[in-house]
């Protein structure tokens, strides 16, 4: 029961994981992570517990990668980069189907954004532009 992939409806885990030992890739660790549709919930810890969730919609961008170890035995290392004020960057490491994992993520987030309504701007440096070329910038 390692992967899971359902989808039933908004608040259904979509995809149920375990943070694995690198070695043979075990799922011996205490770090769970449960992705909705709506949020990434990552859940660590054996005596002193920790739960941590994120907003799908905080989520500004997905990065994959993969060590020579993790490809081996199948493994991957998810970094979501987010808006969220405690963990800006939320790490699923060590994690089996990564690179499907990622491309929902893009998915959902974008998905979640346009629910929302909540517009990521970036400043591309248009600011600077000099359009009718008399020096000083419009």
């Amino acid at each position: 029961m390692a992967n899971e992939k359902v989808v039933l409806e908004e608040n259904e885990i979509v995809y149920k994981e375990r943070k694995r030992i690198l070695f043979f890739g075990l799922p011996w660790t205490f770090t769970k992570y449960s992705i909705t549709a709506d949020m990434i919930t990552v859940d660590s810890g054996l005596l002193k517990t920790e739960e941590n969730d994120c907003y799908m919609y905080k989520v500004q961008d997905v990065k994959l990668t993969a060590t020579l170890i993790e490809r081996i035995f199948g493994l991957g290392t998810i970094i979501c980069y987010t808006g969220d004020v405690t963990n800006p960057q939320l790490s699923l490491v060590h994690i089996k189907h990564a690179k499907e994992i990622k491309n929902y993520l893009l998915k959902a987030s974008e998905a979640a954004r346009m629910k929302r309504r909540t517009v990521n701007t970036q400043d591309i440096g248009a600011g600077d532009l000099d359009l009718d070329g008399d020096g000083i910038p419009d």
